[in-house]
């Protein structure tokens, strides 16, 4: 398993977020369930401490141990091996009469003052034992007058033991749950990413020879069908681009090799035997003919790569589109006659237009030329142009 593979790298990534998430979760449950242990624990203190004064009041005694067990038994739900009781004046020191069994826990000065101000207070008191201790303070009131203190305390070992056994039953399950959540994100990153297998094989299957192959879709309509069908669209217009390479080399081929046949030919006649000079002079200037005409082949296929590319720029000013005819059809009057082909202008109207000089030029030049190439010995080649609405037409 490489640790650049996307499944690989997603779980590892499932499986740490899951590792902060179980570990936020698990503290923030440790922290309520220390909270509401503390809390229940304060609360069944309060409900001892209460029913202990209420006694002291009605009855003017000390409650027995018996008595007080019961009440611990009562409020905790059960009997602690050590409750810790005690009976005080509001000074802090035992009042007359039997004294509570011990063990006596110390009393903090400030706990007293607050008693004898009529307010409870609650501590914890470490250092007696192996846990620590909850203490509370509860003041007794007659008459609007503080007149004992009860002290009642409970040993913290349950509570910490109850925390304990949380703290091993997470650590348990923490790593069981880890590995059941990695190796199911390793399982569903392997099946989400398996049409990404499909993909990768079925284009290194494609190369331009084959481009007429596709990526299947799954027809989900997910992320990845999306994928497949943005590439199946790159392909079919890369197919297009290469048909129209293929059909642009073949006719630019089948163009170029016309006059080269033609100038190759008329060259080899020239060479066999002693021509006169007015001889060779024809074959030259059939020879410049073709020339030129490669000349203006090799201008256009330029024009249309360069137009391709998206570097094509023009030159726009305004133009007597009108005269810019007139010369044109003057330039190729030699290869009109050469062919016994008459021109013959029909009506130019004067139209001036916002253009490219060089690019109309080879423009009619490519239209007077086929025009001439495609037209029988001794026909007629007309040149016209008109006005149409907004436009112009040239023909």
């Amino acid at each position: 398993m490489s640790l650049r593979s996307i499944g690989t790298r997603l779980t590892l990534w499932y499986t740490g977020i899951l590792s902060l998430t179980l570990l936020l979760l698990g503290l923030s449950a440790y922290g309520l369930l220390h909270y509401s242990l503390s809390h229940d624990i304060d609360a069944s203190l309060s409900g001892v401490a209460r029913i202990i004064a209420e006694r002291v009041q009605k009855e003017g005694r000390t409650p027995f141990p018996p008595d007080v067990e019961e009440l611990f038994r009562r409020f905790f739900g059960f009997a602690p091996a050590n409750p810790y009781f005690d009976l005080l004046n509001p000074l802090g020191h035992p009042p007359s009469g039997p004294p509570p069994p011990p063990p006596h826990l110390p009393i903090n000065p400030q706990a007293l003052v607050n008693a004898r101000h009529g307010v409870a207070t609650f501590e914890t008191i470490t250092g007696i034992g192996p846990y620590p201790i909850r203490v509370l303070i509860q003041p007794v009131v007659e008459r609007g007058q503080v007149v004992k203190v009860v002290q009642v305390g409970i040993s913290l070992e349950n509570m910490y033991q109850a925390l304990h056994r949380f703290v091993l039953i997470m650590a348990a399950v923490f790593p069981l749950g880890l590995l059941l959540a990695g190796g199911g994100g390793w399982l569903l990153a392997r099946r989400a990413l398996r049409p990404v297998d499909h993909m990768t094989r079925a284009a290194q299957r494609i190369s331009a020879e084959h481009l007429e192959e596709r990526l299947l879709e799954t027809g989900a309509g997910d992320e990845l069908d999306r994928l497949a069908r943005t590439l199946n669209e790159m392909l079919s217009r890369l197919d297009e681009s290469f048909r129209q390479v293929r059909r642009f080399s073949a006719d630019a081929s089948h163009e170029l090799q016309t006059p080269l046949t033609i100038l190759k030919g008329e060259i080899e006649v020239a060479l066999r035997a002693p021509r006169s000079p007015e001889e060779y002079q024809a074959v030259l200037k059939s020879s410049l003919e073709e020339i030129e005409r490669i000349s203006r082949l090799v201008e256009g296929l330029m024009l249309l790569a360069r137009a391709d590319s998206g570097v094509l720029r023009l030159d726009l000013k305004p133009l007597e589109l009108h005269r810019l005819l007139a010369e044109v059809a003057a330039q190729m009057q030699r290869l009109a006659a050469a062919k016994g082909i008459k021109r013959y202008l029909d009506h130019l109207e004067p139209v001036t237009v916002c253009g490219d000089r060089e690019h109309l030029v080879r423009l009619f030049l490519n239209l007077i030329d086929n025009a001439i190439k495609y037209t029988a010995g001794g026909g007629r080649v007309t040149l016209s142009l008109h006005r149409e609405g907004s436009q112009v037409r040239a023909s």
